[in-house]
């Protein structure tokens, strides 16, 4: 670790690359998961997607971790996509780490649902019978949390689900992450957990590589605290970590 601050109640641990960054956080998990199951007998997770999750995702799956005592739950879906679709979160987590350590339950939020109400009020009931144990998060580009928006983010969002509407910048990331072949491809909608869904979580582990991402970790530990940058929230969180690799601690240190 290059690196270690604590800004308000969020710790940040800061790494030389994003394989020891990835490593780290897939610690903390793992840790979190095993005391959970050992005090209760099972877990509930929550799990996110994108290139930032890379390296953290990779180095879960060595862990010693009982995955048949996990119930796991995602941060969002885009509106309309089916789950075979290149830039699926439900395809991505899949290939990237559930079919490979078979979690005891999982919970899919269906973006192609033909009825997105009762697709929210499922995935809600759900969350309510699984308090979460630890969720495990990113920051995107524009200080999005899932895909709370600057526009759509509501520290006070009476739901745990809802659809937004994607702004220009984070649908620009998701072409820029090369999950779609051009801009008007990218999905203007989806469907997303709420910020109080993420910060009523136990634990939160918060995982955000590269230097695109310098300036919205600057905010969210810097601006003051609202919806300009939704991830500034994480600094009142009672058990929070924000892992960083070099690159996206640039503009901190």
């Amino acid at each position: 670790m290059e690196k270690a601050l604590q800004i308000e109640n969020l710790a940040i641990k800061i790494y030389r690359e994003k394989k020891a960054m990835g490593e780290a956080a897939a610690n903390n998990v793992a840790e979190k998961l095993k005391i959970a199951i050992d005090e209760r007998g099972g877990a509930n997770l929550i799990l996110a997607t994108g290139a930032s999750q890379f390296s953290f995702l990779e180095a879960l799956q060595t862990k010693e971790i009982d995955w048949g005592k996990i119930t796991v739950f995602h941060l969002d879906e885009y509106k309309g996509i089916s789950d075979s679709h290149p830039a699926s979160f439900r395809k991505y987590l899949k290939e990237r780490i559930l079919d490979q350590v078979a979690p005891k339950k999982i919970y899919f939020l269906n973006g192609d649902a033909e009825d997105l109400e009762g697709e929210i009020t499922r995935y809600e009931k759900a969350l309510t019978l699984h308090p979460i144990d630890i969720a495990c998060i990113g920051i995107g580009e524009n200080g999005h949390i899932a895909f709370n928006d600057p526009a759509v983010a509501n520290f006070k969002d009476p739901k745990l689900v809802k659809v937004v509407e994607l702004d220009e910048a984070c649908r620009n990331q998701q072409l820029g992450e090369g999950w779609f072949p051009t801009f008007n491809d990218v999905p203007k909608q989806a469907l997303s957990l709420t910020i109080p869904a993420i910060m009523d979580c136990k634990a939160i582990s918060c995982v955000v590589p590269d230097e695109r991402k310098a300036q919205a970790v600057y905010d969210a530990l810097y601006n003051d605290i609202n919806t300009n940058c939704p991830a500034s929230i994480l600094r009142t969180h009672q058990d929070a970590t924000l892992f960083l690799d070099k690159a996206a601690a640039s503009k901190i240190y």
